[in-house]
């Protein structure tokens, strides 16, 4: 079993210009948290919910306040949202989504193991939740963790009635 036995195929994308308002109202619609980013069908990012969330962080009206009795007891630190105004989400939604992709994402080949799949979505240092898949240069798939594990799952119970008969 490879990439290929467990991409989906119909990859849904947007393209570099696209407007942030337009991909956070498509986001809306789908079941998935992001998008492979297509240029003239090359693959140049990928954009992700939370690449959308941090654009709309609003950091310095958090005051973060560290409570406790070191050594006695642990430190907590805890954060308070002070009042002020909403955040305005109008003001990013005219940006490109090449304002907040990530560029250069890490891609998998048609015949990557599911070993090298694996080490890339099972390590928390990457925190990797999709994997474009290429043939050459061509966006051919995705790959997400419960893709994987789907395939896993199909593996396992083709093993085990192979075994039973």
């Amino acid at each position: 079993m490879n990439a290929a036995d467990v991409m989906t195929a119909d990859v849904e994308t947007v393209a570099p210009d696209d407007e942030v308002g337009e991909v956070l109202a498509r986001l809306a619609d789908v079941k998935f948290s992001g998008f492979p980013v297509v240029d003239e069908g090359r693959l140049v990012g990928v954009v992700t919910e939370g690449d959308l969330v941090n654009l709309f962080e609003v950091e310095d009206r958090v005051l973060w306040i560290p409570i406790g009795i070191p050594p006695i007891v642990d430190t907590l630190t805890y954060a308070f949202d002070l009042p002020g105004d909403d955040v305005d989400i109008a003001a990013h939604a005219d940006d490109p989504i090449s304002s907040v992709m990530t560029e250069d994402p890490v891609t998998v080949g048609v015949d990557a193991s599911i070993d090298a799949l694996l080490d890339l979505l099972a390590n928390p240092d990457r925190d990797i939740n999709r994997l474009p898949v290429l043939d050459g240069d061509e966006l051919v798939g995705i790959i997400t963790r419960q893709d994987l594990l789907r395939g896993l799952r199909r593996e396992r119970d083709a093993a085990g009635a192979a075994g039973a008969e």
